[in-house]
């Protein structure tokens, strides 16, 4: 396998503005179901959203669908770094279909979040049975937030998000390191990198628990802090940085709240 150094690149061949296109209009279709999804929510009389939330399995099966399209609309800006290094080498070590390999490596990498999804429902499911969380799908439970912040800011500090950080963060490492051929290799890289990635943000993602699973600004902000996390040169310091905050705020609803 071949990388691409010192080669001349236009920044925006048609391959990727092609490519870029794809995924900007996949993160705006997500943002807007999202957003539409919170008006709708915002715009129920109470009782008819606590009759609604009845977890029969196809209500199940649509909180599930809205954990996936979010943790898609989440995702998919940060990991497109990653996305357009695959298809630049594939193209460079002129693997066939390159275009196929890489919606699989795409696909691989959202099939990681597929699974955190059915996860995070199933954790959804409990916690509102428990009573945790509001008919909004938000916690109600000063102890439960607490303790999560705290979990949070304890894992950001933690030697698996600090190796699951780094691999995000070194796309050309995980090519070199991690390249398999053919289009379901690409399958098979995208998932490898898609767990990476759930490893990274997974108890980030936990805070929809805390300030509302449909909280726009809350989601807005968690993709952001991620981006900032896998781009920024001080990625790991800001990581940590967050860790603290999160564990103050613990410690301080769990003392005051």
């Amino acid at each position: 396998m071949k990388t691409p150094h010192g080669q001349p690149q236009h920044l925006l061949s048609p391959d990727t503005a092609t490519t870029l296109f794809a995924l900007a209009a996949i993160t705006a279709l997500c943002w807007w179901y999202l957003v539409d999804l919170a008006i709708d929510m915002r715009h129920l009389p109470m009782s008819e959203l606590m009759a609604f939330q009845t977890w029969t399995p196809a209500y199940f099966f649509m909180m599930f669908l809205m954990w996936a399209i979010m943790m898609v609309g989440m995702m998919v800006p940060s990991a497109t770094p990653m996305i357009l290094l695959y298809r630049r080498v594939a193209r460079y070590n002129r693997v066939p279909h390159v275009a196929l390999g890489t919606g699989l490596f795409v696909a691989g990498y959202l099939t990681a979040w597929f699974g955190f999804s059915l996860v995070a429902t199933t954790a959804q499911w409990w916690l509102e049975e428990l009573a945790v969380l509001t008919p909004m799908m938000k916690s109600q439970n000063v102890v439960f937030s607490g303790l999560v912040l705290i979990l949070v800011g304890l894992y950001q500090w933690s030697p698996l998000k600090e190796a699951c950080l780094r691999r995000c963060r070194g796309p050309l490492a995980f090519i070199t390191q991690r390249w398999r051929p053919g289009v379901g290799g690409a399958w098979r890289m995208g998932l490898e990198h898609g767990g990476y990635c759930v490893g990274c943000c997974l108890l980030l993602m936990a805070l929809l628990f805390v300030g509302g699973i449909m909280d726009l600004a809350l989601i807005a902000l968690i993709a952001v802090l991620v981006l900032l996390e896998k781009l920024l040169p001080g990625g790991p310091l800001l990581a940590r940085a967050l860790g603290s905050l999160a564990m103050a705020l613990g410690v301080g609803l769990l003392v005051w709240g």
